[in-house]
């Protein structure tokens, strides 16, 4: 069998990270998987990249000119939304005309325009698309927040500056969506039974094959290993205990870095004999401006992407936290759970599924900075700590482990191609 997976980008981003390992784990369990990019990062040869020319630029530059002109010429969540209006027609490529799936993740920013995916569901082909976010179901945006307008018809959207109005630009994408899906079968994933909640609910779906199957990891690289050789690895002290919090952009509202900064401040009120015992180690862009805002000693680390310095980083800490406010199936809490890192995250999308709260980790009441150093605290002075590092580690390997997650997506190819029928 031959499946087509078909992202923006190749490295970038947890959606690219998570179809690049769903290749790699479907490719040693005997399919013939490709990834096609628009934006690719490495010498993988089954990754095919788009041909790259002056038009792929423009596509993503128009697309956030339109955005930006119905925003009133605002910056306001130029980023947050994508109408697909612009994209690169890929069903002559050869790689699509030899594919018996085609399964498309993230597809925005030029990638994809709606015609484009319009012609994908017409080529007879049969199609699977893994919902990294809320996209594919609302009209622009890839988080609601709070609002549930998707459910219907999407309008009067918050992230137009002044509230949009009846006909906005979220109404037309969402009526250009509906028109798009209508009279094809599609098998929508969510990797996580939230965002499989969220897409029941949203009227663009209706009809439609929805389920849940997680992300992959490759559970024989991301596995414990010993923690004092992993600090001295990456320069860590050898005799604090480490806090873990990573983004690809530290200070992204989404990730809640203000609710770190006040359960830090918490922590260390309630708990003064940690401020020199307890060290902060931030990976991600503009990580350096946490060491201002923490009562703690912060070690700040760029982004990482070279995943044997992340397997070293994730065994150094005792945990790993993320206040984020809207997420999915974070990699990073699959990542440090697959090396033996408790977790602490708020009771928020996808979280909740990951860390069992108390069992392998502690699961914080949302958008509580108190009940967030209550976890902290918890998880960093527990007597069965050690009980908590296994359970995470076993969690990881029965859950998201390459053998299991290519298994249920081999299962669901078969399916949709008719070979179990």
């Amino acid at each position: 069998m031959r499946v087509l997976l078909i992202n923006t980008s190749e490295r970038m981003g947890g959606a690219a990270i998570a179809c690049g390992r769903l290749m790699e784990a479907l490719k040693n369990n005997g399919i013939k998987a490709k990834m096609l990019v628009r934006d690719k990062q490495t010498d993988q040869i089954t990754v095919v990249a788009l041909e790259h020319n002056w038009t792929l630029v423009w596509k993503f530059v128009w697309e956030r000119v339109c955005i930006w002109s119905a925003n009133r010429f605002k910056k306001n969540h130029l980023f947050a939304v994508d109408i697909a209006n612009t994209g690169t027609d890929i069903t002559s490529l050869p790689e699509f005309q030899q594919a018996d799936v085609i399964h498309l993740h993230w597809i925005n920013q030029g990638m994809l325009s709606l015609n484009n995916l319009n012609k994908i569901f017409a080529s007879g082909k049969p199609v699977v698309w893994t919902m990294h976010d809320m996209w594919p179901f609302t009209g622009i945006c890839h988080y609601a927040g709070q609002c549930e307008r998707y459910r219907q018809q999407c309008h009067h959207c918050p992230f137009i500056y002044g509230g949009g109005g009846k006909d906005d630009l979220s109404a037309r994408v969402f009526a250009q969506k509906r028109k798009a899906y209508e009279g094809h079968h599609i098998t929508f994933v969510a990797c996580s039974q939230w965002l499989e909640r969220q897409a029941r609910n949203s009227m663009l779906l209706k009809g439609q094959t929805i389920m849940s199957i997680p992300n992959a990891i490759n559970t024989n690289l991301f596995k414990p290993h010993d923690k004092m050789a992993a600090r001295q690895k990456c320069g860590l002290p050898e005799d604090m205990r480490l806090v873990l919090f990573g983004s690809v952009k530290i200070t992204d509202p989404r990730k809640g870095v203000k609710y770190l900064v006040e359960s830090c401040r918490l922590l260390a009120g309630k708990h003064p004999e940690l401020k020199e015992k307890l060290g902060i180690v931030a990976f991600g862009n503009q990580s350096e401006q946490l060491a201002d805002m923490l009562p703690f000693k912060v070690f700040a680390l760029d982004f990482v992407t070279n995943e044997h310095k992340l397997v070293d980083i994730y065994n150094a800490v005792d945990i790993y936290v993320t206040p984020s406010l809207e997420d999915n199936l974070p990699n990073t809490i699959m990542e440090a759970m697959a090396c033996g890192t408790p977790c602490v995250g708020f009771n928020v999308g996808g979280i909740p599924e990951m860390i069992d709260h108390l069992h392998n980790g502690y699961v914080a009441r949302y958008q509580s900075a108190e009940d967030f150093a209550n976890g902290m605290y918890w998880t960093l002075t527990d007597p069965g700590y050690q009980s908590l590092c296994e359970e995470a580690s076993r969690k990881a390997v029965t859950h998201y482990s390459e053998h299991v997650i290519a298994k249920k997506f081999i299962d669901l190819y078969n399916k949709v191609t008719g070979k179990n029928a």
